[in-house]
């Protein structure tokens, strides 16, 4: 496993059901193309697995 996931928002959360746009949110992602550096782990795996559809990983 990599230490850091770089994610970045790829799809417009705009008509999106409600828990995938608040699991954006929690992922501290807001506008389209805006990325975030997380730590890896299995909470954060499970969070990106549910909204793997509007975003773009990458292992740093």
């Amino acid at each position: 496993m990599a230490e850091k996931l770089k994610i970045t928002l790829v799809k417009s959360t705009i008509g999106v059901i409600p828990k995938h746009v608040k699991t954006v949110k929690a992922l501290g992602l807001g506008k389209l193309n805006s990325f975030v550096e997380q730590k890896d782990n299995p909470a954060i795996r499970g969070m990106i697995k549910g909204v793997s559809y509007l975003v773009k990983v990458e292992e740093i």
